[in-house]
């Protein structure tokens, strides 16, 4: 009786979990390009014509459309995309589009959490409405086809496809500015920050003491002697170097900058340091 009892406990456990999974009739694509230096990622799915008259009889002319089906379809970038005289902010967006005979709108809506149309349209959601000529083509789009082409440098375009339809979105993107600052700020060399990052690391791993000493000198040469976190380090790497006299000297610079800007804590261990230093120099 009681296996009886037991193997319809599982029975039924396993009836209550247990759910049939079909394949979904619009199956989900995910777009993941790089274009220049940024990253857009496209997510929606794709509904099919099986037969159907599309646009202007299943999805109606000059009525905004959830553009795919199930999910929201979600687009997310990187960097700024700039559609003509409109930039596009960094970020995720839902799409919507208002599909017209020759033209459509193309809106980018901030809340991209809800399944299909927002239940109450907000305009100030509208991040970006954008037009586009609806191209007539003629070759058959069985499935809703969203991708990304004409890939350069400096931009590429969004295209849609499907029925007999297709629409084109370009954009650009601010590469050449961004790849100019970064070879600028190579070409002028490491900043002091850079300098102190290395030197600290190597203080940390006790790797070459020689090396971060001159690196931590090049980072207080270019930043000053102000920046008292700086000539903290340095002083230490003195001291590890054997230089007990520069580091005592350093690490009164550290505390007159530190005292200046009310740290009191790096006046404290500098003082300790310089106590413990002076009796090996």
């Amino acid at each position: 009786m009681k296996k009886t009892v037991l193997f319809l406990a599982i029975l039924l456990s396993y009836q209550i979990v247990a759910q049939v999974i079909t394949p979904k009739a619009s199956p989900s694509s995910k777009v993941q390009q790089k274009v220049g230096l940024a990253d857009i990622q496209i997510e929606y799915s794709r509904p099919g014509v099986k037969g159907r008259a599309i646009f202007g009889e299943l999805i109606p002319f000059d009525q905004i459309w959830r553009f795919g089906a199930n999910e929201n379809t979600k687009l997310t970038c990187s960097e700024a995309l700039i559609f003509g005289q409109d930039t596009l902010s960094a970020g995720t967006y839902a799409l919507f589009v208002k599909p017209g005979q020759a033209t459509w709108e193309i809106y980018f809506y901030t809340d991209y959490t809800n399944w299909g149309l927002p239940a109450q349209w907000d305009e100030s959601k509208v991040a970006l409405k954008i037009q586009a000529a609806a191209i007539k083509t003629q070759d058959l789009q069985e499935n809703l086809f969203i991708g990304l082409d004409d890939l350069g440098n400096n931009g590429a375009q969004i295209q849609i496809i499907w029925e007999h339809t297709k629409v084109n979105l370009p954009f650009s993107l601010n590469t050449k500015s961004k790849v100019l600052a970064s070879i600028d700020k190579t070409m002028k060399g490491p900043s002091a920050n850079d300098y102190h990052a290395a030197a600290t690391y190597y203080f940390n791993e006790n790797l070459d003491l020689k090396q971060a000493l001159e690196w931590s000198t090049k980072a207080v040469e270019i930043r000053g002697a102000n920046a008292y976190w700086m000539t903290r380090l340095k002083a230490q790497l003195q001291a590890a170097n054997g230089d007990y006299k520069g580091a005592i000297e350093t690490a009164r610079i550290s505390i007159q900058a530190a005292k200046a800007d009310g740290d009191d804590a790096y006046v404290r261990a500098n003082e300790q340091s310089i106590a413990e230093w002076s009796k090996k120099r």
